[in-house]
């Protein structure tokens, strides 16, 4: 028979293995916690180093608005066909235009070079500005540019007299330069009365700052050329200017395509030789 101070005394020890068993699994899993974290973490720098400074964070940039697209210009809205002679109203715009002096181009020019030909024509030819020789003469086109525009005119089977020439500008830009923004400014107001007085069918704009000056197009003659555009109730025609294609003859040929589709419209035949 068994003494129950012995049973008493194997259960107190049962137990206290038991509780050291517990405490001694507890702190295992604690300490393989622990590890598991510091194996996540980054490593950090020893206490006793010193830490190097965090550099200032740049404050964040102030966001900007987006620009807003610049718009081109539109081209001056087509007007009711004008009422009255337009020998008459040429004659009046020119009296208007006087010995004008609203732009520094007046400092310079010999001639004042208003336009020349038909003024009930169906065709007219816009170039830029005059140069010395036509800045000389007072006529627009008379160098050798012009030369070669009464030939191409001719070719189509039209003379001078039967069409109208005239230029973006009235005086000549010193050098031959490209007229200014305010040089425009003051002159195109009459450029678009001589348009309105004759009313053609179709406009030619010679070379690229007409054409890109009458239309509000940055886009490059190359690209413009052979290509009808609506200016004012006309059609209009960008092709080469003359001078251009003295210095490039191989380009005849793209300008003379450009105006056998202004003869096309015109209801031209080129004539026989």
């Amino acid at each position: 028979m068994s003494n129950p101070a012995d049973e008493l005394a194997e259960l107190i020890r049962d137990a206290r293995a038991h509780a050291t068993w517990l405490r001694d699994a507890g702190e295992e899993r604690v300490l393989r916690d622990r590890q598991a974290v510091a194996l996540q973490r980054p490593p950090q720098a020893p206490s006793n180093q010193v830490r190097p400074a965090r550099p200032p964070t740049a404050p964040a940039p102030i966001a900007k608005p987006a620009p807003v697209a610049q718009r081109p210009l539109a081209p001056p809205a087509p007007v009711a066909p004008p009422s009255g002679d337009p020998v008459a109203r040429l004659a009046q715009i020119r009296a208007d235009l006087g010995d004008c002096k609203r732009c520094k181009l007046c400092q310079k020019r010999k001639n004042l070079v208003f336009g020349v030909g038909n003024p009930r024509a169906e065709l007219v030819f816009v170039g830029e500005g005059p140069g010395e020789n036509e800045d000389l003469q007072g006529e627009p086109f008379v160098g050798a540019a012009g030369q070669l525009l009464d030939k191409m005119i001719e070719a189509m089977g039209l003379s001078r007299q039967q069409v109208y020439i005239c230029n973006v500008v009235k005086c000549r830009p010193p050098g031959n330069r490209n007229p200014e923004p305010d040089e425009i400014e003051q002159c195109e107001p009459f450029l678009l009365q001589q348009l309105d007085a004759i009313r053609p069918k179709v406009v030619v704009a010679l070379g690229k700052f007409a054409a890109q000056t009458l239309l509000r197009d940055p886009t490059s003659i190359t690209r413009m050329r052979g290509q009808w555009r609506a200016y004012r109730g006309m059609k209009l025609m960008p092709t080469f200017h003359p001078s251009y294609l003295l210095r490039s003859p191989s380009e005849k040929r793209k300008a003379w395509d450009d105006l056998q589709l202004v003869m096309k419209e015109l209801g031209l035949e080129r004539p026989k030789k």
